[in-house]
C-alpha cells in the first residue's frame, strides 16, 4: 500500500491523547481486563477486537517498543502522502482521509450528507463517551461521542499476540472497519441492531461486524480513485494483491473461531460476536470485488 507522496494530508480529523493527556498516564495506567462490563448496554457494539469484542482476553498485552512520533506533533509530522509512507502516525492519518473521503463521495452519490469522525491516539487507556477502556479493549467505535479510539500498539499485538502477517495495510483494515461503524451508527443499521444483540454465527451482532468488513472492503475497492483531502489525485496511490492478502490475513487472525481456539483451545460458535475468520474474510472479500455498498446487506439470508 503506498500513498501519492504529494498528496496533503488533514491531521485535523486525528487527535493525539498519547503521554498522559486526555486519557490514562501512558504508564500504569488502569487495566481492564477481557473488554467487558465497561461500555454498558452497548458492549456488543463497541468491544469488538477489531474494537474489541466478547472473545477478547483478559491481561495486558505485548507493546510496540516504539511508535513513531508518538511525542511528536502531528500536525507537524505528518504533511504529505510523503510522511505517510514513511511514519506509522502519519499513515493513520492518511487512512482516516482516505476512507472519510470515500465516505463522504459514497454518501454524496447517495442525496445524503457524511459527518465526519475523528480517530483519538491513546496510550494504555481513555476516557470516552461510552466509558473509560484500556488498551486491552482493542480499537474501537464509540457512537455516543461518534470518534475511533485506538492504541497503535494494537498493531504490534496483532502479529505478536494473534498471529496475523501485519503490513500497512493490514493496518488500514483495522481503521477501515471501525469506521465502517460510523456509517452503521450515520444509518441507523446499529441503532436498529442494539436490541436484538443475539450471538452467534448468525446473529445480528455478527451480522453488524461482518457489514463493517464488507464496508472496509469497499473503500479498499474504491481507495485509488477517490479525489485526495486536497481535492487532487487519490491519496491511495497503490494497493497490491499482497496488500489485500494481507488484509484477508488479518480478518482470520481475528475470527472468532480462530481466537477461541487459540486462547480458549476449543470453538463454542453459540458465543460469536464478529463472526468466523471464514466469514470475515468472505465478506472483506464482497466489499472489495463489488465496489457496490448494496452487496453488503449482511442482515439479508444466511451469512
Amino acid at each position: 500500500m503506498r500513498f501519492d507522496d504529494d498528496s496533503q494530508l488533514d491531521t485535523s480529523q486525528v487527535r493525539d491523547t498519547r503521554g498522559g493527556f486526555g486519557g490514562f498516564p501512558r504508564r500504569g495506567g488502569v487495566a481492564i481486563g477481557g473488554g467487558a462490563g465497561i461500555l454498558g448496554l452497548i458492549v456488543f457494539i463497541l468491544l469488538q477486537l477489531l474494537g474489541g469484542g466478547g472473545t477478547t482476553t483478559s491481561g495486558a498485552l505485548p507493546g510496540i517498543d516504539q511508535v513513531q512520533g508518538e511525542t511528536g506533533n502531528l500536525a507537524q509530522e505528518c504533511k504529505t502522502g510523503a510522511d505517510a509512507n514513511a511514519k506509522l502516525d502519519c499513515r493513520v492519518v492518511a487512512v482516516v482521509n482516505s476512507v472519510q473521503d470515500f465516505w463522504a463521495a459514497e454518501f454524496e452519490r447517495r442525496g445524503a450528507q457524511y459527518q465526519q469522525a475523528p480517530t483519538t491516539l491513546f496510550s494504555g487507556g481513555v476516557q470516552t463517551a461510552c466509558g473509560t477502556a484500556s488498551s486491552d479493549v482493542g480499537p474501537f467505535y464509540c457512537p455516543r461521542d461518534a470518534t475511533v479510539y485506538i492504541d497503535l500498539r494494537f498493531y504490534r499485538d496483532l502479529q505478536t499476540k494473534f498471529g496475523a502477517q501485519g503490513g500497512p495495510f493490514a493496518q488500514a483494515y483495522v481503521l477501515a472497519h471501525e469506521y465502517g461503524h460510523h456509517v452503521q451508527n450515520l444509518t441507523g443499521t446499529m441503532d436498529e441492531v442494539a436490541n436484538a444483540r443475539s450471538t452467534g454465527p448468525q446473529g445480528a451482532s455478527t451480522r453488524l461486524e461482518l457489514q463493517a468488513d464488507c464496508y472496509a472492503g469497499l473503500w479498499a475497492n474504491h481507495a485509488t480513485t477517490e479525489p485526495g483531502p486536497d481535492g487532487g489525485d487519490p491519496l491511495v496511490e497503490r494497493i497490491t494483491q499482497q496488500d489485500i492478502a494481507d488484509g484477508l490475513d488479518a480478518a482470520a487472525a481475528i475470527g472468532d473461531d480462530t481466537i477461541q481456539q487459540r486462547f480458549q483451545g476449543q470453538v463454542s460458535p453459540e458465543t460469536w460476536t464478529h463472526g468466523s475468520s471464514a466469514q470475515r474474510q468472505r465478506w472483506f472479500t464482497v466489499g472489495y470485488r463489488t465496489g457496490d455498498l448494496g452487496q453488503c446487506n449482511t442482515f439479508r439470508g444466511s451469512v
